[in-house]
């Protein structure tokens, strides 16, 4: 294991670039045991998929698009990774944070010959939860060559719009949700800053939930692209209830509006600097 992946410390170029941008890639941080149980815990979950799964390819297309989330609760490698892993202190490092509250995770499966691309969106107008400290690692489990990559409209985070949530299968805007429709991005490409990355098992990908993202089908004739993105909130989160359409719905969680994370089902991670024993 390397040193990176031991100790996951974030340096003050990648601090300034996930503060700039509302991303930044992250080489070597993820270790492979963490890897390993990242893999267990999808090929689980793809044989036992949760209540909340979708399968986006439709009827008699060729490829697999498969989403899933909320099921570390039961599904063991999931919750290794979750309270074991180095990922909350990256977390806490990115959104300079006292405290990480685990929110959730999402597994996103895009087998070979896969047409269905991700529409462009960002993930905080979907969500129970307000406030500036909120982010995602995306943490790809095969190579992931760049032009399968997600892309990300850097700075997007900063420009206060609030894009209503998008219907992964339909690409259209969920009704009944406040904001405006993304644009085309990809008709005016040239007129955003657009990144992404090559990514090896290892690597991982943080950005802010109002960066604005999307990916590509999976052309490759051979090649796997799963990849689990770990959600954390941080000291200013508080919980909400959105009207329309909310993923993941967290329908069974009681927190009044306002209140703090803290809870069961986001439990408490990381807080001064140190690992929080699960309860």
């Amino acid at each position: 294991m390397s040193i990176a992946a031991q100790t996951a410390q974030v340096g003050d170029e990648q601090r300034t670039a996930f503060a700039r941008d509302g991303v930044v890639k992250l080489e070597n941080v993820i270790a492979p045991q963490w890897l390993d149980a990242l893999r267990e815990g999808v090929a689980e979950n793809l044989a036992v998929p949760g209540p909340y799964a979708r399968f986006y390819t439709p009827e008699g297309a060729g490829g697999f698009f498969f989403g899933d989330y909320c099921n570390w609760q039961r599904i063991d490698g999931y919750r290794r990774f979750v309270f074991e892993s180095n990922a909350a202190s990256i977390a806490a490092q990115l959104m300079q944070s006292q405290k990480v509250n685990f929110f959730h995770e999402h597994v996103l499966v895009k087998e070979p010959s896969t047409a269905e691309r991700t529409p462009w969106h960002h993930d905080q107008p979907y969500w129970v939860v307000d406030g500036a400290q909120v982010c995602s690692l995306w943490i790809p489990l095969d190579p992931v060559p760049r032009d399968i990559a997600v892309e990300f409209v850097g700075g997007s985070h900063r420009s206060g719009a609030w894009y209503a949530p998008k219907s992964f299968a339909t690409e259209e805007d969920h009704p009944g949700n406040e904001g405006e429709t993304v644009p085309d991005i990809d008709a005016n490409r040239d007129a955003y800053n657009l990144l992404g990355w090559a990514l090896e098992p290892g690597d991982c990908i943080a950005f802010h939930a109002r960066t604005v993202h999307g990916a590509p089908g999976n052309q490759s004739k051979s090649a796997r692209r799963r990849a689990v993105a770990m959600r954390f909130t941080g000291d200013d989160a508080r919980f909400v209830r959105r009207d329309g359409y909310m993923s993941p719905p967290f329908e069974d969680v009681t927190l009044a509006t306002g209140a703090q994370m803290d809870c069961p089902d986001f439990p408490v991670l990381w807080r001064d600097g140190d690992r929080v024993p699960p309860v």
